[in-house]
């Protein structure tokens, strides 16, 4: 059942790019949040669109939002991809797709490669948008719009 505008998150658990214990319930429902799904670490689509999101993070930072990137890459692979461009953000390891099925997030490229979906939540953890679509720059300016109309 996948989540819809107007549900609210459900807590889930995953390990970020440092191995630790990440839990959603420290950040649902304590400030806005924009959690986007995307297909994996090092590809050309997932990189622009992980540079955009740093490229654009103090901007959510400023209006009080945190970003979430999560694939089914290994921590390690996250480590890596987060230094390697210097990404200021979480990224969450989901090797079981356990959060990906939780947001029923659909595969992509007919079912071949897993879906790029962007979700944003308000500061009580309901989604007041959800992008999906493999244009993978498309995402962020959609989610700061979706933000700043929260502010």
């Amino acid at each position: 059942m996948a989540l819809k505008v107007g549900d609210k998150i459900t807590n889930f658990t995953a390990k970020d790019t440092h191995g630790n214990d990440f839990d959603s319930q420290n950040f649902v429902g304590q400030k806005a949040l924009v959690i986007y799904f995307y297909p994996k670490d090092n590809t050309p689509g997932c990189t622009a669109q992980a540079c955009s999101f740093r490229d654009q993070y103090e901007d959510f930072k400023d209006l009080g939002a945190e970003v979430i990137g999560i694939s089914s890459d290994s921590e390690n692979s996250h480590e890596k991809f987060a230094s390697k461009y210097k990404l200021p953000f979480i990224l969450l390891s989901d090797q079981d797709k356990k959060i990906r099925n939780l947001f029923g997030v659909p595969s992509g490229m007919f079912g071949l490669l897993p879906g790029r979906v962007t979700y944003v939540a308000d500061k009580s953890g309901k989604i007041v948008m959800i992008f999906d679509s493999m244009m993978a720059t498309k995402h962020i300016p959609k989610a700061l719009e979706a933000i700043k109309k929260l502010v």
